[in-house]
């Protein structure tokens, strides 16, 4: 069951871009309420270009769901703190995790309620659902499936969080591990392309916020699906739906698809 009273938002990674846009919007959003925010550990206790930092410890104990855009490693070790003291809940919309990462985050999740998404946007969730649709009713034997996206020269993983997250939509689609059939890195003389392979293409550059297509290739027609982001705002707007939603929830590990209600099956 959900809380009713306002649900008191804290934020990790205060100073990044996302940490300053969730924090713009929970002042005026109802239901709830900017709580602390904290950044690195040696910045506790001051204020950084108009932000109040608390330590780490102080934000959990203030905070009913924390949402956190920060790193692999900081996102990894706030799940396991927050389980260890039994809440507060967890947003992370980190990516770039690895396998033991994503382990532990859903080691934590048995614990408190955490949602975990490559991406908050309501648009982008909706096509995860078109492209798993897709892909079921595109064959392998007649479709080739490839996952471009573009992002600013300062992100630091490819793919990101979102084309895995149609990855996989498309595997499901199709019934298959993304795992092991995946082709990602393409130079030189690689060979035909693997029937069946979901491939993924990234560029960086520039300020852009985020492009994806999803491309299903025959060899007479091309079918395209795309979501365009324009602003990092509506990826905060999505977060703090997504923390509203998830405060009083029972333990476990819940994604964008769950807050929204939307089915797994197309």
């Amino acid at each position: 069951m959900t809380q009713t009273a306002p649900v008191r938002i804290g934020v990790a990674g205060a100073l990044g871009r996302m940490g300053r846009a969730i924090a713009g919007l929970a002042k005026d959003r109802e239901g709830v309420v900017l709580g602390p925010r904290f950044d690195r550990a040696d910045l506790a206790g001051q204020t950084v270009d108009g932000v109040d930092l608390v330590t780490a410890e102080d934000a959990m104990a203030g905070s009913d769901v924390i949402i956190d855009f920060t790193t692999p490693d900081a996102s990894t070790a706030l799940a396991r703190a927050c389980a260890a003291r039994g809440g507060p809940a967890l947003l992370i919309g980190t990516t770039g995790l690895s396998v033991e990462q994503i382990a532990a985050i859903d080691a934590a999740a048995k614990v408190i309620p955490i949602v975990r998404s490559g991406n908050f946007s309501l648009g982008v969730n909706l096509l995860v659902g078109l492209v798993r649709q897709a892909a079921r009713a595109l064959g392998p034997e007649d479709f080739d499936i490839e996952v471009f996206e573009a992002h600013h020269r300062r992100k630091v993983d490819a793919p990101s969080g979102t084309a895995l997250m149609l990855g996989q939509g498309a595997a499901e689609g199709r019934g298959i591990e993304l795992a092991s059939h995946s082709e990602r890195g393409r130079d030189g003389i690689t060979g035909a392309r693997m029937r069946g392979a979901i491939g993924f293409t990234a560029m960086r550059g520039g300020g852009i916020v985020g492009e994806h297509s999803v491309i299903f290739a025959s060899e007479d027609e091309i079918i395209t699906l795309s979501h365009s982001a324009r602003d990092r705002g509506l990826f905060a707007r999505g977060a703090l739906k997504a923390a509203a939603w998830v405060a009083g929830r029972p333990a476990g590990l819940y994604d964008m698809q769950d807050v929204l209600g939307m089915a797994r099956e197309a």
